[in-house]
């Protein structure tokens, strides 16, 4: 346990000015979070109207990226998905508060899960679980209520204002085992090698330090990390795509059948092959992953034009 991040403490200071408008947020969506769930949901939908006249250069970015991402997708119905995507992007806001403060019978009361017998396959061979876990945007919620089948470990990045630190790494650990800083592979591996579930998040771009160019969408050359694999070959942990989809009754986390054959395939084939699966789980539900990340933003050419301008 000594891998695990200290949880950060709740400190005086917290009560000060500095964070008055972060509380009144805070118990704004609190309370809110009190009423039914279809009124959540309307909320939500609300919420996400509100977001894109915030933030309308993120808008930008999700409508290019549907549009590197499905080129043979007519306009109108890429438009259609932007709008449905907008409107999860809203209810994310609540999802990761019920995530974070529900009380363990509201969430199971929400949550199903698909595929689990992949992980008690896994488990029955005496294997860690390598779960490889997608952006979609209810993913808060949805670890959460993974907690309660299998409770799992997770790298964690600090927020960079304390007070937002403290809420956040107190409302992922309600359920789960520990998590530990993203930049500690070794604690990663050596979870996996004591036959954990560890989630990791390979389907953002990273950089080009760590990363080859393959296909993923419509774009052909997208930097996709490497360390995937490294995590992969590195341990005997099975590993297991994992999404996170809205239903009409609450959410599914899914598992999908294990893929132990990247272990012995080279880079790109292994990492080809890996988004074109991302690419088909995402296809099954769009409009919930994170399309106003700069998903396409590395190049392989650093001279050449960016894909957003």
């Amino acid at each position: 346990m000594s891998a695990a991040i200290k949880p950060p403490s709740f400190s005086l200071s917290f009560l000060g000015p500095r964070f008055w408008g972060i509380w009144f947020g805070a118990g704004v969506l609190y309370f809110l979070l009190w009423l039914p769930f279809p009124v959540i949901r309307l909320l939500g939908s609300g919420a996400g109207k509100l977001i894109a006249k915030i933030v309308p250069k993120r808008v930008r970015v999700a409508r290019r990226n549907l549009a590197l991402m499905y080129p043979d997708m007519s306009e109108v119905n890429r438009e259609v998905l932007l709008q449905r995507n907008i409107r999860c992007t809203g209810m994310a806001l609540f999802e990761t508060g019920m995530g974070w403060w529900w009380p363990a019978w509201r969430i199971k009361k929400h949550v199903e899960i698909e595929g689990y017998e992949h992980v008690e396959a896994a488990v029955a061979a005496g294997k860690g679980v390598f779960g490889m876990a997608l952006h979609n945007m209810n993913l808060e919620f949805a670890c959460r209520g993974l907690g309660y089948t299998h409770p799992a470990i997770a790298f964690y990045r600090k927020h960079d204002n304390p007070l937002m630190d403290y809420l956040q790494y107190h409302g992922r650990a309600r359920s789960n085992k520990y998590m530990i800083h993203k930049r500690n592979a070794k604690a990663l591996l050596a979870a996996l090698d004591n036959n954990e579930l560890c989630l990791y998040l390979p389907d953002q771009d990273y950089g080009r330090s760590q990363s080859i160019f393959v296909p993923f969408g419509g774009v052909k050359d997208t930097a996709t990390t490497t360390a995937t694999l490294m995590f992969i070959r590195r341990t005997n942990a099975v590993p297991i795509m994992i999404t996170s989809q809205f239903t009409d009754k609450g959410y599914k986390i899914k598992f999908y059948p294990p893929m132990e054959s990247l272990r012995d395939m080279d880079d790109i084939p292994a990492l080809t092959l890996l988004n074109k699966h991302i690419e088909a789980a995402v296809g099954e539900q769009p409009e919930s992953y994170l399309w106003m990340h700069k998903r396409f933003k590395t190049r392989p050419d650093k001279s050449a034009p960016s894909l957003y301008d």
